[in-house]
């Protein structure tokens, strides 16, 4: 039987284009790449959604909450062996005023309840990979996205890596930081650069083959 893996996040999961505000290709983002790699043997399912936070309500985008969207999409995807939950790029808004420590918690909330569920195979818990998001580029403040941010947000961003590490290590699901492969457009210091998607693709291809291959 196929593997089911789920793509749970953003912008960045559902492929943003910075250079040209529209969606990379199917064979450009690492969604499409990933499934490329592993092959017939599994699907891929995509749940990236532009401004998706971790467990906040957004007062001006309305719809944003990834807690409250993260049960609809598990019960209509279900049964699915693996759920990759890569989200708080979009929590280090100004608007949110919320540490970094605050959203490594929130995205472990989002862990947890996956793990807690019964939408694996047979009504078993779905394994669960945990994946820091990647850094802020340094000109944030001076593109256009920059209105959205604070300049501390390059800065929280960078303590992902650790906190969210942490969270995984306390709840014992699988981890892995996005920064490692995967770096900024510097059109706008926020969205992965089509280079950053291929080498993001690779490693994450060999992660999700070693939690369910």
């Amino acid at each position: 039987m196929r593997k089911r893996v789920v793509c749970f996040g953003d912008s960045n999961t559902w492929g943003y284009n910075a250079a040209t505000q529209m969606r990379f290709e199917d064979d450009e983002r690492w969604t499409g790449l990933l499934q490329e790699d592993l092959g017939a043997g599994y699907t891929v399912i995509e749940e990236g959604l532009g401004g998706r936070t971790t467990v906040w309500d957004d007062p001006i985008e309305r719809d944003k909450n990834g807690y409250k969207h993260l049960f609809t999409v598990m019960e209509s995807q279900k049964p699915f062996d693996l759920i990759i939950i890569m989200l708080g790029t979009n929590d280090l808004k100004s608007r949110f005023s919320v540490t970094a420590y605050d959203i490594a918690q929130s995205a472990g909330l989002l862990a947890r309840e996956a793990m807690r569920s019964e939408c694996g195979p047979d009504g078993s818990s779905p394994k669960v990979l945990l994946v820091a998001p990647i850094q802020i580029g340094p000109h944030i403040m001076e593109v256009y996205l920059g209105g959205m941010f604070n300049p501390d947000c390059i800065a929280k961003s960078q303590q992902f890596d650790r906190l969210y590490y942490e969270v995984a290590s306390e709840l014992g699901c699988y981890y892995m930081n996005a920064g490692e492969y995967a770096k900024p457009d510097p059109i706008d210091s926020v969205h992965i650069a089509l280079e950053g998607h291929k080498s993001l693709a690779s490693a994450m291809s060999q992660k999700v083959k070693s939690i369910i291959g």
